[in-house]
């Protein structure tokens, strides 16, 4: 039986996150609570994950991340819901030590033997991790979904907000832009086996260089660029931090095969929804062609860490992210004083 997962997503991976204006309208009334002194992360800078103090030299640090398949093949979906979610503990600069299974499967649609593989796929990131699972929760509904509770540990002292950086810090991307235009270009049937190929490659590689820039000194700012995009995620550093960035597009690194399709249009519908929610926050050069908008706001399943350090820190992060193999890996702008905006040249 030819089973494509696709099929059942009206959105795949993290383009099928919450738009960011209609997230913002949603939070905007939640309830300000006394919050314990130990949280020393929770929600009010829109970070990666939660981290809560355990002692002196331990802290805890939780996220949870799931999605509808990105792909069709169930044990690449597995891998990289998997990899997505334990991403968010490296962007914190913490360790994983375990994971907690989220499975929500049409039950009347897919064999068993698929959500075996969905499941397998994730097993063996984790095992790729060092980590286990060690339990989960399962529902049948009307989509396929699947993703991790991811729990790690981190010095206290050691932990990388978003609202860190400093004035003259530069950005250092750690993997290449383009993953959701590829996958829309999969779901049109357009996307070779080398694309694949490519697509799957930047997707499974775990953002592991995170727990290690963490510990140096220069480096100020950590998060991992997915679904709300590049100039998205940046944003929130911006916010964060109350600081501008300045982009040089020529500099970012990005995919061949994804910037030839959305030159010919191809892209995702995250991608305009993005734009509508932090657009004016943006600013492009005059005449910029649509599709350096379409790439800077491309929804990023299981996206590059995002690093501001000190310009003197920047050699030390860069030779860590191309050790580690991440060989697309470049410096690509810098944050200074200014109102929270992105200014693209």
């Amino acid at each position: 039986m030819d089973i494509k997962l696709t099929q059942f997503s009206h959105g795949g991976g993290c383009g099928c996150k919450i738009a960011p204006a209609v997230l913002t309208e949603l939070l905007a009334d939640t309830p300000l609570r006394t919050m314990p002194k130990e949280l020393i992360v929770g929600t009010e800078t829109s970070d990666d994950a939660a981290v809560y103090k355990l002692n002196e030299e331990q802290a805890i640090v939780a996220t949870t991340d799931f999605f509808t398949p990105i792909v069709d093949d169930p044990y690449d979906f597995g891998r990289i819901a998997a990899t997505n979610a334990i991403s968010d503990i490296y962007a914190m600069g913490g360790r994983p030590i375990m994971a907690l299974a989220v499975v929500g499967m049409p039950l009347d649609k897919l064999p068993l033997e698929v959500i075996r593989k969905i499941l397998a796929g994730g097993e063996s990131v984790c095992a790729e991790a060092g980590i286990p699972i060690a339990g989960g929760h399962s529902i049948d509904v009307l989509e396929p979904i699947y993703g991790l509770v991811a729990l790690g540990l981190v010095h206290p002292q050691r932990v990388k907000r978003n609202s860190g950086a400093r004035d003259g810090d530069l950005l250092v991307l750690g993997k290449p832009l383009g993953v959701g235009i590829l996958s829309a270009a999969l779901k049109k049937g357009l996307l070779t086996s080398d694309g694949y190929a490519t697509m799957i490659r930047h997707t499974t590689k775990l953002n592991t260089p995170g727990a290690r820039l963490a510990e140096l000194d220069g480096v100020h700012a950590l998060t991992d660029v997915t679904g709300f995009g590049l100039a998205g995620h940046l944003l929130e550093i911006c916010r964060g931090s109350q600081l501008s960035a300045s982009l040089r597009f020529a500099d970012l690194p990005l995919i061949p095969e994804a910037v030839g399709f959305v030159k010919e249009g191809i892209s995702t519908g995250a991608s305009t929804r993005n734009w509508t929610g932090y657009g004016a926050e943006v600013a492009l050069p005059a005449g910029a062609p649509d599709w350096q908008q379409k790439l800077l706001t491309d929804p990023q399943t299981s996206g590059g860490l995002l690093v501001a350090c000190a310009p003197e820190a920047a050699a030390v992060v860069l030779a860590e992210l191309h050790g580690a193999g991440f060989a697309e890996a470049r410096e690509i702008g810098r944050l200074e004083v200014g109102a929270p905006r992105v200014n693209v040249t």
